[in-house]
């Protein structure tokens, strides 16, 4: 059980539900063809004149952009994760304070208490 009430796994699938809404990512790219750049309308697609030419500098071309979303994709994973922890310990702080207001509420209550209960211990002995 978590400090909320409940398990652990729920509070991942909602977290994880909520990144995934925050932060669309993009799938990763699947292509029909066995091989890229191979030119138009074999898997390579019509991407320009060079990737439509085919041959190696197609090949190298598709190697480029797919190297390119990769990289993409991994820094979206990864400001995904900053932002996340970012949000974590926000969260954290804003729990903190508010346990230490309740813990500062909980001691006024408490004065308060011994205050009443000293002014009855005085008009009970006048």
């Amino acid at each position: 059980q978590s400090t909320w009430g409940l398990s652990k796994n729920m509070n991942v699938v909602r977290f994880s539900r909520r990144l995934n809404s925050i932060f669309r990512i993009n799938p990763v790219r699947m292509y029909s063809g066995d091989e890229l750049g191979r030119g138009s309308g074999k898997g390579g697609g019509a991407g320009g004149s060079i990737r439509s030419a085919g041959g190696a500098f197609g090949k190298m071309e598709a190697a480029r952009e797919e190297e390119y979303f990769h990289k993409l994709q991994k820094k979206q994973i990864a400001d995904m994760k900053d932002k996340a922890a970012k949000e974590v310990h926000h969260h954290e702080a804003e729990i903190k304070a508010l346990y230490e207001s309740i813990d500062r509420h909980k001691k006024r209550i408490k004065d308060v208490r011994h205050d009443a209960q000293e002014i009855e211990k005085d008009s009970d002995g006048k």
